[in-house]
């Protein structure tokens, strides 16, 4: 597994558009930017279904937006890798407001921790997981990337995770008992696998309705392809 680079430039998308009763993505070609790598192919596998009615759905937490929006995108994700960071701190945002705050996107993460390359990244997820349990997953989520540079270089993380998980308001007992206790790594390694399971290999990878979507795409990139495929399921039937 490897996480994205800058060696390969993005192509052109010249495929065919989300339009009238077409419900996949099908992309034969590939996009072009600057700052990052990208490719976006038909996808493997979806996901795995949603928990059972009858236990909590450990993705909940994870999850912004409506349950019933029409698009869903998957994030597959490395706290400790600087692309995906690049992502959650400047293009998330306006993917919030534009699309999850509309009523048109539910964007879930799913953890994709890189850990032959990011040694503190299982560590940070295990976290962040924790966080998800006490309903604070996302204000977590912010905060390991805004400080990502500071966690990700030390020997030993947990002192300054445990700091940043007081910073967005935990209860400590509980992320200490929640670490110690194994749960959150295997919540952690069943996440991997979920990722893996859907194509992934690198970070970050975006699962879109069939299709996956590699590397820290900018917003122009995701609005073409988001508004594609909205289109395409919200049209009505001629």
């Amino acid at each position: 597994m490897f996480h994205c680079g800058t060696l390969a430039p993005w192509r052109r998308y010249t495929g065919p558009t989300m339009v009238g009763r077409q419900k996949t993505l099908m992309i034969r070609t590939l996009l072009v930017a600057a700052t990052a790598w990208c490719v976006i192919v038909p996808g493997p596998a979806a996901p795995p279904p949603p928990a059972s009615p009858q236990a909590p759905d450990p993705l909940a937490a994870r999850t912004r937006g409506r349950s019933d929006a029409p698009v869903t995108v998957y994030e597959m994700s490395d706290f400790q890798c600087p692309y995906c960071r690049e992502f959650a701190l400047g293009t998330l945002p306006l993917l919030e407001r534009e699309y999850v705050q509309a009523g048109k996107v539910r964007f879930v993460y799913i953890n994709l921790p890189l850990s032959s390359v990011h040694k503190n990244a299982a560590t940070a997820a295990e976290v962040a997981v924790c966080a998800a349990r006490q309903e604070r997953f996302w204000p977590m989520h912010d905060l390991l990337f805004r400080h990502q540079s500071q966690w990700s270089a030390l020997g030993s993380p947990r002192a300054y995770l445990r700091a940043l998980g007081d910073s967005a308001g935990l209860d400590s007992a509980r992320v200490n008992q929640c670490v110690a206790s194994g749960a959150a790594a295997a919540e952690v390694q069943r996440d991997a696998e979920r990722a893996r399971r859907s194509g992934a290999t690198s970070t970050p990878t975006f699962y879109i309705e069939g299709a996956l979507l590699e590397g820290a795409a900018p917003i122009t990139v995701f609005r073409a392809v988001l508004d594609s495929i909205y289109q395409s399921k919200t049209a009505t039937p001629r």
